[in-house]
């Protein structure tokens, strides 16, 4: 069920992030196995930290890629300049799975949920679209060169009671040379004040321990799929514990929670309800739903008008959101639901 929290608190982080850069590589890998082979099946996981990257998991594909260079230039590209050393293994996907799959099942089990709420011209809860807003404004402020002395890697953090925002935490990666109290001062400036206006009873928290020169993997390693509530609703609701990136629309993990997210957000656009979630599950090779779920704010049962309305078969779903273009790696910074160009937040009339 949904929760009406009075205080909550999200968070964002930039695509810097060691979690991010490896969500940011695996779905740069889907997206060139999809560029040259739209029915590729692709489950890849990136792991990094220290110098060294592993690529790992399983792909199927007629495509022939050059993992290493794509990984690369991910790295280059986010802002990274150091070297990485590339180890890779990725298998063919199991043929267990395959003869699921190639009759139009589900590639997985598992339970996946989508949300939306009219709070937001975004159809997401006001913390999640701020929190967003300046993790992605503060990495603007770095590419753009209006603040020279910021590094790739940072985070966002906003708790908001009673509709109200009562703090803001930035940290951010930055140059040895520059010192905490220019760090706070030029953040407030240039990144909280332009997004929130006045600050009246905001407290404000810049980098807590006073020093964030090394980041990236120089700092903590990363991971693809680690954050989960960065890319979905921020905790508001529950999670199917599956995470998007790396991951082909055959894998329901990612192709049904966008599903979900295309559904609850219509139903709130056609005002049937102020809030809503959606949430299916899948028996792994099997193509129809063990369970569709509709409900609103008010926990009136939905569900029939999404059963008679929405195909939520894995086939049906790539077709209707068209998840076999290489589309992915633009979804892995930011959030998955927050760009009204991806076509799962098309609203249909």
């Amino acid at each position: 069920m949904m929760q009406d929290f009075k205080k909550y608190t999200v968070e964002s982080v930039t695509s810097g992030h060691p979690d991010k850069v490896c969500d940011q590589i695996s779905d740069a890998i889907l997206d060139e196995c999809l560029r040259r082979d739209p029915f590729s099946r692709v489950a890849v996981e990136s792991f990094g930290g220290h110098g060294l990257l592993v690529i790992g998991g399983e792909i199927t594909s007629k495509a022939d890629v050059d993992f290493e260079k794509i990984a690369k230039k991910i790295y280059r590209d986010i802002g990274y300049t150091d070297d990485i050393k590339v180890v890779v293994n990725v298998v063919r996907q199991s043929p267990d799975i395959a003869m699921g799959v190639n009759v139009g099942g589900a590639g997985d089990q598992g339970i996946m949920y989508g949300y939306a709420t009219n709070e937001t011209p975004e159809y997401l809860p006001g913390g999640v679209v701020l929190v967003h807003k300046l993790t992605k404004k503060l990495e603007n402020l770095r590419k753009k060169g209006e603040i020279s002395w910021l590094g790739p890697d940072g985070k966002s953090q906003v708790t908001i009671e009673d509709g109200k925002i009562r703090s803001i935490l930035i940290s951010t990666q930055h140059d040895e040379k520059i010192f905490q109290e220019e760090i706070k001062k030029s953040l407030i400036e240039r990144l909280i004040k332009p997004i929130i206006g006045s600050l009246d009873g905001v407290e404000i928290l810049i980098n807590p321990t006073g020093k964030f020169v090394l980041g990236g993997f120089d700092a903590d390693t990363g991971l693809t799929g680690r954050k989960i509530m960065v890319d979905t609703y921020g905790g508001s609701i529950p999670q199917g514990g599956g995470c998007f990136s790396g991951k082909d629309a055959t894998k329901v993990d990612r192709s049904a929670a966008y599903m979900c997210r295309f559904v609850a957000k219509n139903l709130v656009a056609q005002k049937r309800a102020k809030k809503c979630l959606v949430s299916v599950a899948y028996a792994i090779g099997r193509s129809e739903p063990l369970m569709i779920e509709a409900v609103n704010e008010k926990g009136e049962d939905l569900s029939d008008i999404v059963k008679k309305n929405f195909d939520f078969r894995p086939a049906a779903i790539i077709e209707r959101l068209g998840l076999r273009k290489p589309i992915f790696l633009q979804t892995a910074s930011y959030g998955h639901f927050t760009n009204s160009e991806f076509p799962w937040e098309k609203i249909i009339q």
